[in-house]
């Protein structure tokens, strides 16, 4: 914390004010300055939050991570599964659909965007990359070829995300995705007249909530091309809150964990961080400040 707040915030990729903020939330749900394997030594709570951020801002191993901090590799593996547990504890006060107030302002900024009225969010799925799991791991095979889990973000005119569902293997579609997750159980009731930004990999009757650009077959007619240019306007912003998630919290690019329990959780807080930032105010992106580049990392 004696950092200057420029070298603070590029290595743990949060503000000292949204540092603060987390290690409230985390210190609510029960974290102490105990040891974390049991022994004499005590590991102060804010050292436990800035491994925690360190390691998903960084690709550092165990070892590594055992060396920076001078704690054992055993502490080390359990101050982060610690703090993962927490901070998967606080994600559904971070991540939540929006109010009827919420709905409306999105839709008139979406507007604005795009000439397209009624819209809420845009979805989109990406992979997050992964080594082979052990237990069916061909399933996790993408047709890109290489091993993922996916994750689905639906996001506001901010880029926050409001619903996401992760875990599915890397050979899964969009579509069939969406099939499974939560959301598509209550679609009617969240959406209600509202509607979606997506891409052609969700064109079906099945996805009634869903506004699709048209697929390009060579015989798109001018009203056809400009509907699909306000939609590719309007559904821009999940593409760069994908890219913006794996720019700050950059171990969500290659996920070297063997359980996928542990990956899909390293999914969903980096998600939360993702939104805690945004609702704290967070300035443009200090590495990359017209939005982050996305990796070939979509499911199309």
């Amino acid at each position: 914390m004696e950092m200057d707040d420029n070298t603070f915030q590029r290595h743990l990729r949060v503000t000292k004010a949204q540092f603060v903020f987390f290690t409230q939330k985390i210190q609510e749900k029960g974290m102490n300055d105990m040891h974390p394997c049991g022994g004499p030594d005590n590991i102060p709570m804010q050292k436990k939050i800035v491994m925690f951020l360190w390691y998903l801002a960084n690709q550092n191993s165990f070892r590594e991570l055992s060396d920076k901090f001078d704690v054992s590799q055993g502490a080390a593996h359990n101050v982060i599964v610690e703090v993962l547990d927490l901070t998967c504890l606080l994600a559904s006060s971070f991540i939540t659909w929006p109010t009827d107030c919420e709905k409306r302002a999105n839709t008139a900024v979406f507007s604005r965007v795009c000439g397209i009225d009624g819209i809420v969010g845009a979805i989109d799925g990406c992979h997050i990359k992964i080594q082979r799991p052990p237990i069916r791991g061909g399933d996790y095979l993408n047709r890109k070829s290489f091993y993922s889990i996916l994750l689905q973000g639906i996001v506001d005119d901010q880029g926050k995300f409001i619903d996401i569902f992760t875990g599915p293997p890397g050979r899964v579609h969009d579509s069939r995705m969406l099939r499974a997750s939560p959301f598509f159980e209550n679609w009617r009731q969240s959406m209600g007249p509202y509607k979606l930004l997506g891409d052609t990999a969700y064109i079906s009757h099945t996805y009634p909530f869903i506004i699709t650009p048209k697929r390009d077959n060579g015989a798109l007619t001018v009203q056809d091309q400009q509907l699909n240019a306000r939609i590719s306007r309007g559904r821009v912003v999940v593409e760069q809150a994908f890219g913006r998630l794996k720019c700050k919290w950059r171990r969500l690019r290659d996920l070297q964990n063997s359980h996928v329990d542990i990956m899909v959780k390293i999914i969903v807080a980096s998600c939360a961080l993702h939104n805690m930032c945004i609702g704290l105010a967070e300035g443009a992106c200090n590495e990359h400040p017209h939005g982050c580049p996305r990796q070939e990392d979509d499911n199309n």
